[in-house]
């Protein structure tokens, strides 16, 4: 009888798939959070990179740049960064850069965006500019250096590092020298 029963235990396979289910479920979860979070992640850098182009192009097509054109350039940053809160995270910094006495300097910079608190990777305004290897500048030159910076914290999956996410954009000046901002 003890035979018996065992022989119909082994053969019953009723409850295999709530097994395999159960077993395959804490790998199925860990696969959809981690897709989630790299998903966002990659989609916070694709938009951190068009918000630095755009940022530097626009600017760039300017023959004479103003505070307020400025502010309405930062101003498309949150619209662009949609659905993410870029005013809390984020934070852009455009700055001039041209050649002083043959050294690459920082002629004007400014921030906006966003209220985070980032200090720009160029330099600072009226300072000596760190330039990317490879990039040179002709004398009488001008570049618009537009940075961008999001704080990254993950939502689902902690085990994706937090901190800030960098993009930059140089562009030349399309009309004139933008030298100085009125």
């Amino acid at each position: 009888m003890v035979m018996s029963l065992l022989a119909r235990l082994r053969a019953d396979r009723r409850g295999a798939a709530l097994v395999e289910f159960a077993v395959s479920l804490p790998i199925l979860t860990l696969l959809l959070l981690g897709g989630t979070e790299v998903a966002r992640y990659v989609l916070l850098n694709q938009k951190l990179d068009r918000v630095v182009t755009s940022t530097s192009d626009l600017t760039s097509q300017s023959d004479d740049i103003t505070t307020t054109e400025l502010n309405n350039i930062f101003a498309a940053t949150a619209r662009i960064m949609l659905p993410y809160n870029y005013s809390r995270d984020g934070i852009v910094i455009v700055s001039s850069v041209g050649l002083v006495n043959g050294a690459p300097r920082i002629h004007w910079q400014r921030t906006g965006g966003g209220t985070l608190s980032r200090a720009s990777r160029i330099g600072v305004q009226g300072g000596t500019a760190t330039l990317p290897s490879g990039l040179t500048i002709a004398a009488g030159d001008n570049v618009i250096i537009a940075e961008a910076f999001y704080a990254f914290t993950p939502w689902l999956w902690r085990q994706m590092p937090a901190g800030d996410l960098y993009h930059r954009a140089i562009t030349r000046p399309r009309l004139s020298n933008l030298t100085a901002i009125n």
